[in-house]
């Protein structure tokens, strides 16, 4: 059998049973935090929280990640396939609307064959950064709900100097017609809490708003108003930032404004938009273990 991973784009070919891989972890599932979470997009954070199982290790390297302690340094516990499965059980019976996997990439497969054995009993949310092969993807068909993904770049050389992915767009792009090929309509329930569907994140850059000006633009182009977008200005400085002038530093009003005047402009018709009070550390949850 062969173990060597090329579940994502790195392709490093890697026996993640006896050693890490680009990601920085192994074959178990390493967790950093599992808790309800109030702060995504209202209709995946509702009223009484997301279930946010939070895995440790990252396909990208994101010199500003404000989850640095644990994709970059892969802080967390490992843990087994039963206490995963326990987590989804207690955040479920904490009232969670779905079970939200925030960066699952490089634990994509296992996933695959855990849910096809049992899923939970609400909605699964994939929380990714993108850099996803839709080959990959397509295992997850019948077993994701949400796509929740971010569109980071659309530039090679952006991508390759903050991501270290100068492939980045070439295959994100690609995972989102995969995305949206399995989940083609957006369904809410009652209460406006998503059940189905995708929604697709553009995260404004100090800087750098040309790129999410490009993603919103690829969006528009591909999915006309068939697709949710949402506006993220969260950004805040963290990582390796001190050794990027260009974006050590939050977005300024002028930025923030150029973005929103032109996501206005492309007409979409569902469309989730951050305040500028948004960019506070505040809002990055502590990782300590908390749920594990």
């Amino acid at each position: 059998m062969n173990n060597l991973c090329t579940a994502c784009p790195r392709n490093c070919r890697v026996d993640r049973t006896e050693a890490v891989g680009f990601c920085a972890v192994g074959n178990s599932f390493r967790v950093a935090r599992a808790a309800l979470h109030h702060w995504e997009e209202p209709c995946i954070s509702g009223t009484r929280g997301s279930g946010t199982v939070f895995f440790s290790g990252c396909n990208l390297k994101c010199v500003y990640c404000q989850n640095f302690e644990i994709s970059h340094n892969a802080f967390g516990k490992d843990i087994s396939d039963e206490r995963l499965f326990k987590i989804f059980d207690e955040l479920i019976a904490l009232g969670a609307h779905n079970i939200n996997l925030v960066n699952p990439t490089h634990y994509a497969l296992r996933l695959a064959e855990l849910f096809k054995k049992k899923k939970p009993s609400v909605p699964v949310v994939y929380n990714t950064s993108g850099y996803e092969k839709a080959e990959t993807l397509k295992e997850l068909d019948g077993i994701v709900d949400i796509y929740l993904t971010d569109l980071k770049y659309c530039d090679s050389k952006v991508s390759k100097k903050y991501s270290k992915a100068e492939d980045y767009f070439d295959f994100a792009s690609q995972a989102i017609r995969e995305m949206k090929r399995q989940q083609p309509e957006d369904v809410f329930d009652a209460d406006g809490i998503m059940q189905r569907g995708v929604i697709i994140r553009s995260l404004i850059l100090p800087g750098n708003v040309s790129q999410a000006m490009k993603a919103l633009d690829f969006v528009a182009d591909n999915f006309t108003n068939e697709a949710i977008v949402s506006l993220m200005s969260q950004y805040t400085p963290c990582g390796e930032c001190e050794e990027y002038p260009t974006i050590n530093r939050r977005i300024s009003k002028r930025e923030y404004a150029t973005v929103l005047n032109h996501l206005d402009s492309l007409g979409f018709e569902n469309a989730y938009v951050q305040e500028l009070s948004s960019a506070k550390e505040e809002y990055i949850p502590p990782f300590d273990l908390t749920g594990v």
